[in-house]
């Protein structure tokens, strides 16, 4: 549909495509002009580092605290211990309460990059429904929050029913998850006086039950709005990378790699991820999006210089930058690339060529890193390899080496 909102909030998510659905623009847009809007997006806790794949909704919290309103980081310590079946093709494994935690605390290290949290009316503020959902009595749940659940209309919702045509099995424990995220919804609503519930348009229907919920058991209106799904121009699942998931803890992915993802964006990517990752001006966007040849560059160095800025630092964005232009334009062997260190003991027998573009993160397995080279795309210091046999020894390795996949792949690979 065509809407026209009055908010600054919703205009910016309309105007840098940040909407697939609401349940009620209108009566939301005008929650928003009235006053502060506190408003969650849950995450659950199932790996060590947030991702390039969640940065979409994480931005649309960062405009909503730059519009005045409340963003809470919603960590779901106990909803992980069941797993979302949205979408999946089988159970999520369970993790222990120990490394649950252990992800909590590194995805909250990415979250204070993008928003502020403060005691201020628009800080932000980061929650774990493991607080409520932890200590819940079962009987008295099932009586409450059960009751008001039909199971055909569960049945009937995309991420359940795609499982069962499908044959494959939901556990009771997985069935259990749209229950307890429609709770969550109401729950902070009642604790934090939360009026929205945001997330990808795949937890449309979990989003709907909270409202529902919240509707039936305290009598309060509040609302949901999505964001699409979002792919690349060739179809691709945005946040992945030839490596795997484009990770943002730099413990798992270096500024370096990070930077080269965006800079890597394919041409008619560009406005569109310039909107949506980076905050400027939608004007800029279109322009560098619409420059043709050579010049379309200009606009991915500087996607890439933003979206690399808001997570890893102005500072960081530079010498990535810097970096990227002494082993491009320079031939050079710049001062930031990805390095895999090896142990003297390592390379006493000598390492093959094809274990070491394994081990770069340049191939995902042997027989992929001996494609490569059977395809002329290795280069070892800028020489095409030609042997997939080839061994390097202490004398070869006694300098850096510069390994190379393609045209914009690179790594070291250095002794100590």
């Amino acid at each position: 549909m065509t809407y026209h909102p009055k908010s600054e909030f919703l205009r910016v998510m309309f105007e840098r495509g940040f909407v697939a659905d609401c349940t009620d623009y209108q009566a939301l847009d005008e929650a928003l002009i009235k006053g502060v809007v506190p408003a969650y997006i849950g995450y659950d806790a199932t790996a060590a580092s947030l991702h390039v794949g969640h940065l979409m909704n994480i931005m649309v919290l960062r405009w909503l605290q730059k519009t005045g309103h409340k963003p809470i980081t919603l960590m779901g310590g106990g909803t992980t211990k069941v797993g979302d079946p949205s979408f999946r093709s089988e159970e999520r494994p369970l993790l222990t309460p120990e490394k649950i935690q252990e992800n909590i605390d590194g995805m909250g290290r990415v979250f204070a990059k993008y928003l502020e949290y403060s005691d201020a009316p628009n800080g932000a503020i980061m929650l774990n429904n493991a607080e409520w959902l932890d200590n819940l009595n079962y009987l008295d749940f099932l009586r409450d929050i059960g009751r008001h659940f039909s199971v055909n209309r569960m049945l009937s919702f995309e991420s359940v029913k795609s499982r069962l045509d499908r044959e494959q099995s939901l556990s009771f424990l997985e069935f259990n998850y749209m229950i307890l995220q429609a709770y969550d919804f109401v729950e902070i609503n009642r604790r934090y006086g939360c009026l929205l519930q945001m997330g990808g348009s795949d937890q449309w229907g979990n989003i709907v039950n909270g409202i529902d919920l919240a509707r039936r058991v305290a009598d309060k209106e509040i609302y949901g709005l999505t964001t699409p799904l979002l792919t690349t121009s060739d179809g691709r699942k945005m946040g992945k990378s030839a490596n795997g998931a484009v990770w943002l803890n730099d413990q798992m992915l270096s500024a370096y790699e990070f930077w080269q993802f965006w800079r890597n964006t394919t041409d008619a990517d560009v406005a569109k991820f310039l909107k949506i990752f980076t905050e400027l001006p939608v004007e800029e966007c279109d322009r560098l999006g619409a420059l043709q040849g050579a010049e379309i560059n200009e606009g991915k160095i500087i996607l890439a210089n933003l979206a690399t800025a808001l997570l890893h630092g102005e500072e960081a964005a530079r010498a990535a930058e810097a970096t990227a232009r002494e082993v491009f334009e320079k031939g050079g062997i710049g001062d930031d690339l990805p390095t895999v260190t090896l142990s003297v003991e390592e390379i006493a027998d000598g390492i093959s060529i094809v274990q070491l573009l394994v081990r770069a993160g340049l191939s995902a397995s042997g027989k992929d890193a001996k494609r490569l080279i059977a395809e002329g795309g290795a280069k070892m210091n800028d020489e095409v390899i030609l042997d997939a046999g080839l061994r390097l020894g202490a004398g070869e390795l006694a300098d850096p080496v510069k390994l190379t996949a393609g045209k914009k792949r690179h790594a070291l690979v250095v002794v100590a």
